[in-house]
């Protein structure tokens, strides 16, 4: 994760604050498929989540990165009339790690492995967050529960979410796809500004992360996904999941074979 502190996002305001004291700016939200929304952060290009049902009870994927700007996405969710019903950690790495009181209290879950490495490792999420976003609620950082045994789906009542887990980038990664909105929420995967970030900790990391693509392809194919959501980055059509896919695997060949890469996203500012 880079050192960087993040900046101050741009939001868009709603309402005057509430008597007494002063509110949050509302977070700005994109709606990418039908009932599908996303807001994105400064620092890094991060790309938080919430998938919401017809009774406007929703799902909060990856909320980050800023104390405001968590803050500002529950203001958001609030002034809509939603709820949340729940959270998804798609892995364990501070900045997807993140919630706020705001959001209320309902389960935020993440995979078994996920979020048995976020447990293990929990002094180390809170160092980096606080020395890269400062004033996160260290009672809520971090502190999300496996998904019961054997989960394909999320165990909620709102839109069908498929789980693709994988052990790319890191242990007890997951993408998420929401069938009837043709999305694949990949996590830090297929990202337009990032290189395959591998996971050197593992047996195998080069053929975990070949793995893993192979299986959100296969999910994306199997639910006719056609708007792709990375962690960092940049939302993509059908056709730019496909390219990403193919750069990806292009990249990893080149790493096997021993080539100098010529992937143009070295040339970017470092996210992950």
């Amino acid at each position: 994760m880079a050192d960087d502190a993040p900046g101050t996002a741009a939001w868009a305001s709603s309402g005057p604050p509430a008597a007494g004291r002063p509110a949050a700016p509302m977070r700005e939200l994109t709606e990418v498929a039908p009932g599908v929304w996303t807001a994105t952060a400064e620092i890094w290009t991060s790309l938080t989540t919430v998938v919401v049902g017809d009774d406007g009870a929703c799902l909060v994927v990856d909320p980050g990165i800023t104390v405001a700007e968590v803050a500002a996405l529950a203001r958001a969710i609030r002034d809509r009339g939603w709820s949340v019903a729940a959270g998804f950690s798609t892995h364990p790495h501070w900045d997807h790690l993140l919630w706020a009181a705001e959001l209320g209290d309902g389960p935020r879950w993440a995979t078994r492995r996920g979020a048995e490495h976020a447990l293990a490792d929990r002094p180390d999420v809170l160092a980096k967050t606080e020395a890269a976003a400062p004033g996160h609620d260290r009672d809520l950082t971090g502190m999300v529960q496996p998904l019961p045994d054997g989960a394909s789906t999320l165990p909620w009542d709102g839109p069908r979410v498929v789980v693709v887990g994988h052990e790319a980038h890191c242990p007890g990664h997951a993408g998420l796809v929401i069938p009837h909105a043709g999305v694949l929420l990949a996590g830090d995967m297929l990202s337009d500004l990032e290189i395959p970030l591998l996971d050197v900790e593992a047996v195998d990391p080069i053929g975990d992360y070949r793995t893993a693509l192979d299986a959100l392809e296969s999910a994306a194919r199997e639910h006719g996904v056609d708007v792709l959501v990375p962690g960092h980055g940049h939302v993509g059509n059908a056709a730019e999941l496909a390219r990403r896919l193919q750069a990806d695997r292009a990249y990893l060949d080149g790493l096997v074979a021993g080539r100098t890469s010529t992937d143009p996203r070295l040339a970017l500012p470092a996210h992950t």
